[in-house]
């Protein structure tokens, strides 16, 4: 298994989190849409060549968004971040990919 957690805006939070439920991220045995996510601040400034959703070149923005956590399973994750990458409003969205350990 692995866990994606990612950053959005309030306003791709659900079209986001429905894209990668679709994909079949955020199943966790007898149970799917599993995440979770929190409230935050993050900021970013768009350098010459981008082409920001948020800001303007050349400005620091500082924006309202959510990390949302939730697990994939292996075969699935390439596919997850691909999806991840076509909902998200974010030309580069940032996120994170963990490899998880089972305990005995």
């Amino acid at each position: 298994m692995f866990k994606l957690c990612f950053f959005v805006p309030e306003s791709h939070l659900e079209q986001t989190k429905r894209a990668l439920f679709e994909v079949g991220a955020g199943r966790i045995g007898d149970y799917d849409c599993c995440a979770w996510q929190t409230l935050g601040q993050g900021q970013f400034r768009p350098l010459d060549g981008s082409q920001p959703f948020l800001g303007e070149r050349g400005e620091l923005e500082v924006v309202s968004e959510y990390k949302v956590e939730l697990v994939c399973e292996d075969g699935l994750i390439a596919r997850a971040v691909e999806a991840l990458k076509a909902a998200h409003p974010y030309e580069e969205p940032a996120y994170e990919v963990y490899r998880l350990e089972e305990l005995p």
